[in-house]
């Protein structure tokens, strides 16, 4: 395949209220809520890119570090940095917003990797990745550091 498609096409962006349903019983999200919205937010920004179906195959280590709290925004935000010959991979962002102050805080980061599938579902090849900004040079790298960052300190954790 010799297309391209830009990082900024793949920007994704979601809000969700946390709600009752999706909490636990401290009132927190419950952690499957929010790697649910994660896998959307990342399958969305995958299918921008590709211009195609994909499904998810695999996702990186998660560490949830802040909560989010009943009746706060969670804003989902992922886009491609990398490419395969039928893979992308993405980062997923996940805040929370308090919706009365403004405030946010970042309380889970992730790496997913896509495959694209063709109209029989199967692998098919997806376009090179293009970063004609400064901007999306500059989150693609960090997208590359931090997921290289993130399985180190895995590897480090269970001294694998």
């Amino acid at each position: 395949m010799d297309e391209t498609a830009t990082l900024g096409s793949s920007h994704t962006e979601m809000t969700e209220m946390l709600l009752p349903n999706d909490t636990n019983n401290l009132g927190r999200a419950l952690g499957g809520t929010v790697l649910h919205w994660m896998d959307i937010c990342g399958a969305i920004a995958g299918m921008r890119f590709a211009n195609r179906q994909v499904v998810t195959a695999s996702m990186d280590h998660v560490d949830f570090i802040a909560p989010i709290e009943m009746g706060e925004v969670a804003i989902i935000e992922g886009y491609v940095f990398n490419t395969g010959r039928t893979s992308v991979d993405v980062k997923v962002d996940v805040r929370a917003e308090n919706p009365r102050t403004d405030e946010t805080r970042r309380t889970t980061t992730s790496y997913f990797t896509f495959v694209a599938l063709d109209e029989e579902g199967r692998p098919t090849p997806v376009p090179d990745l293009e970063c004609p900004s400064e901007d999306e040079r500059v989150l693609r790298d960090d997208a590359l550091e931090g997921r290289e960052e993130q399985l180190r300190q895995v590897v480090d954790r269970y001294d694998l």
